[in-house]
C-alpha cells in the first residue's frame, strides 16, 4: 500500500447524524403521500413579502459586503434587542455571523488561538451536535455539563479541573432539542467569577413559552455572547443571517478574525435581514402556528403510543422519553410516515428520547393523525 492510500492518520469526519436516517426515510417515502420530515427544524412556511422584495431590490450583490454585517443590519439588530428585552447594546458590540452553525463551530478555535492555555469547552451534556463538533475540530476537550431536574445546566456539576482549563461555556435556552430554559442569570454570573467566557445560543428565544423571553445580555455585556439567528424567527434558513452581540472585547476579536476568514453574509440577505428584524408582526404569527402544531402533534402521538408527552418551555420541538428512541422512530415511519430524530442524536443522556420538530403545514401533521388512525 502507498502512502497516498494508506488510511488517514489523523481526523476522520464521523457520520453526520442525519445521514443515518435514510434508511427510515425510505420507510416514511413508501407511504401513500409521502415522508412527513418532522426530523430537521428547516421551517416550511413564508417569511414576509418586504423580507423578499428588499432581497430581490437591494443592489447589493456586486460588491463585497462588509463581514461585521451593514450598519442596516446593525442598526436593526439594535432596535430588535432593545424592543426585545428592554436593553441599550452599542452596535460597535454586535456583528452579523454566516447563520449560527457555522459561529457554533469555528468560535472555538478562534478563541483557542487567543487564549492557548485553555483547552476545554463546556456544554450542555444534551445538545445541539454542533457545540461538541466545534471543540472537536479546534482540538479541544469537550466536555458535556449535565442538566438540573428541570432540564436546565447542572453548574454546580462542573468540576473545577474543568473550569479552570475552560475556553468557553455555552448555553442553549430554549433548548435544542428539550425545550428547556436554562439560568441565564447564574451561568453569566459563573462564568464572570471564574474568568470563562459564556456563550448563549438563543435562536429559539421568540418561541418561549413560559415566562418571557430572556436573554444573557440583562446583567450586563461583560464576559458574555449573546448569539441568535432569523433562520427560525423569520423562516429564512436559506439565507443564513445570524449575530452575535456583548462582551466588548470578544466581540471585537471575533470580528476581527473573523474579517481575515472571509466570513461574509451575502449583501442582499443584509439586506433581507434587516427588514425581517424591523417586522414583530409575523413573528406573532408564527408563534401562533407552532403553538398549535405543538399542541396537534402532542395530543396526535400521545393518542396513538400511549405516551405522555409533554409540550415544551421553549422552542418548536417536542421531546419525550420513548423508551428506545431509535424503535419509536422506526414504529412511527412505518406506521404514520413520519421522520423523526433519535434522542442520541444529542447525546448519549438522550437515548430513550424522541425529537419531533414541528414544521410541516399543518394538513401534513393532520396526514400523520389520519395515518396512525388518531
Amino acid at each position: 500500500m502507498d502512502a497516498l492510500s494508506e488510511p488517514p492518520a489523523g481526523f476522520v469526519p464521523p457520520p453526520y447524524p442525519y445521514d443515518k436516517l435514510d434508511r427510515l426515510a425510505a420507510i416514511c417515502a413508501a407511504h401513500e403521500g409521502g415522508i412527513v420530515d418532522l426530523s430537521i427544524g428547516t421551517p416550511c412556511d413564508p417569511p414576509p413579502p418586504a423580507v423578499i422584495a428588499a432581497l430581490a431590490s437591494s443592489d447589493s450583490e456586486r460588491g463585497y459586503p462588509p463581514s461585521i454585517g451593514t450598519a442596516g443590519l446593525r442598526g436593526a439588530i439594535r432596535s430588535w434587542i432593545q424592543r426585545r428585552f428592554d436593553l441599550d447594546v452599542s452596535v460597535d458590540q454586535i456583528a452579523a455571523c454566516v447563520g449560527t452553525k457555522e459561529f457554533v463551530a469555528t468560535t472555538p478555535h478562534y478563541l483557542r488561538l487567543r487564549t492557548p492555555s485553555r483547552d476545554t469547552v463546556l456544554y450542555p451534556a444534551v445538545a445541539y451536535p454542533t457545540y461538541e463538533m466545534g471543540a472537536i475540530l479546534a482540538n479541544c476537550r469537550p466536555v458535556a455539563v449535565p442538566p438540573r431536574p428541570d432540564g436546565g445546566l447542572d453548574l454546580d456539576a462542573i468540576d473545577p479541573a474543568d473550569a479552570a482549563r475552560a475556553l468557553m461555556l455555552w448555553v442553549n435556552s430554549p433548548s435544542n432539542p428539550t425545550g428547556a430554559l436554562s439560568d441565564l442569570d447564574a451561568a453569566a454570573a459563573w462564568g464572570r467569577a471564574r474568568g470563562v467566557p459564556v456563550f448563549s445560543d438563543e435562536c429559539y428565544v421568540e418561541f418561549t413559552w413560559e415566562g418571557r423571553p430572556r436573554t444573557i445580555l440583562e446583567q450586563g455585556t461583560d464576559g458574555v455572547v449573546a448569539v441568535h439567528s432569523l433562520s427560525k424567527r423569520s423562516n429564512l434558513a436559506g439565507l443564513r443571517v445570524g449575530f452575535y452581540a456583548g462582551d466588548a472585547e470578544l466581540v471585537t476579536y471575533l470580528k476581527e478574525v473573523r474579517k481575515h476568514v472571509g466570513m461574509l453574509v451575502p449583501g442582499p440577505a443584509q439586506a433581507a435581514g434587516a427588514v425581517a428584524l424591523a417586522d414583530d408582526e409575523h413573528v406573532q404569527v408564527q408563534r401562533d402556528r407552532y403553538r398549535r402544531r405543538l399542541e396537534r402533534m402532542a395530543g396526535v402521538l400521545s393518542a396513538w403510543s400511549g405516551i405522555d408527552v409533554p409540550l415544551p418551555a421553549g422552542g418548536f420541538y417536542l421531546w419525550f422519553d420513548a423508551a428506545d428512541g431509535w424503535a419509536f422512530a422506526e414504529r412511527l415511519a412505518t406506521e404514520g410516515g413520519a421522520l423523526v430524530s433519535p434522542g442520541d442524536f444529542y447525546g448519549a443522556g438522550g437515548a430513550n428520547n424522541v425529537r419531533v420538530a414541528v414544521v410541516q403545514p399543518d394538513d401534513r401533521i393532520d396526514q400523520v393523525a389520519r395515518r396512525l388512525g388518531v
